[in-house]
């Protein structure tokens, strides 16, 4: 269940700060709006990494699309790997 308190709230930040757990962030509301979240910065990270990774396999899509994709035997052949 999510964990959503209103950004008032954060006059007491010790007491949503201790709510914060790993896979566990806290949504705060501003005028009754979702508008922050406060994570872990571990898992801030994990998720940018993901992000990142996702583009860059995106990119790698579509070059080949573009340009073309390599068959196993063409892989093999450049790399020189054997059976």
């Amino acid at each position: 269940m999510p964990n959503i308190k209103p950004v008032s709230d954060l006059r007491n930040y010790a007491g949503v700060l201790k709510d914060i757990c790993s896979g566990s962030p806290v949504y705060l509301t501003k005028n009754g709006r979702g508008c922050y979240v406060i994570q872990e910065l571990e898992d801030y990270e994990k998720k940018e990494a993901v992000i990142k990774l996702m583009t860059e396999l995106e990119k790698g899509r579509i070059s080949g699309d573009k340009e073309g994709w390599y068959s196993l035997e063409e892989i093999k052949k450049e790399f020189a790997v054997s059976n």
